[in-house]
């Protein structure tokens, strides 16, 4: 595949191949929420309560991401989230449910496809993780999601990234209302981003998430929200002919 540097222009042919074509199908996708949805109501319980920016965490977990260097990117970018997208993580595992895994007391049940649905967006997009869990926890959910996929990773950004409130949220009286604001990843806030502030920006950033109030503070177009997962087996949203409608158009 041909090499660019990030803000070259391409040529030909390959100006439509590699133009904007992930425009989202929102209208034939019944997975995804209209954008005129957005809410403070989250419907999920209180399982995230714990892993909240507001949790008393004392250990700081290094993520481990090899870095892709900066004259590599050329792909657009998309922002998953981890809890109601690729995973349902609750504090029990339900009557005759058997769980997939069990991290830091917590039942960790994996979405059908998802490993699919990586697989795929690690072909088309660049990549990378914004979670409201906390650090240590969300290092190891990650470990067991993605596995060796995890080193493709632009990112992984936990709670101590979004912007928090004073709020809660009205779902969950308890569960501290936080947002994930796009312009930190456009303005490099991290440095250790491997890409130039500005090379990234509303017209090639996508943020996948099951709570749409978290995009409450960024531009309309920039986020999709499928339905949040519920550890249901026969759940076949991530599947690879649902994930090319509603994320990649040619």
């Amino acid at each position: 595949m041909e090499k660019q540097q990030p803000g070259s222009s391409d040529v030909g042919g390959k100006c439509q191949t590699d133009k904007l074509s992930e425009e989202i199908v929102l209208a034939k996708s019944g997975l995804v929420n209209s954008i005129s949805t957005l809410t403070l109501l989250d419907g999920r319980n209180s399982e995230e309560i714990g892993d909240s920016v507001y949790a008393n965490e004392t250990n700081d977990v290094s993520l481990t991401i090899v870095k892709t260097p900066v004259s590599q990117l050329r792909k657009k970018l998309l922002v998953l989230d981890v809890n109601g997208l690729l995973a349902d993580i609750i504090y029990r595992s339900p009557k005759n449910y058997k769980a997939d895994a069990y991290i830091a007391g917590r039942a960790i049940f994996k979405r059908p496809f998802c490993d699919d649905f990586l697989r795929f967006c690690f072909e088309k997009f660049e990549v990378g993780i914004w979670s409201s869990r906390n650090r240590r926890n969300l290092e190891r959910v990650v470990d067991f999601l993605m596995g060796d996929m995890k080193q493709k990773l632009l990112f992984c950004w936990d709670s101590s990234h979004c912007t928090t409130t004073r709020f809660k949220t009205l779902g969950n009286r308890y569960k501290p209302l936080v947002f994930k604001e796009l312009r930190k990843l456009w303005r490099k806030s991290d440095p250790n981003l491997p890409w130039e502030k500005g090379y990234y920006n509303e017209s090639n950033t996508l943020l996948i998430d099951d709570s749409p109030y978290k995009a409450l503070l960024n531009p309309l177009g920039t986020a999709i929200f499928p339905h949040p997962f519920k550890f249901d087996m026969d759940d076949d949203s991530l599947g690879v002919e649902v994930s090319l409608e509603f994320i990649w158009k040619d």
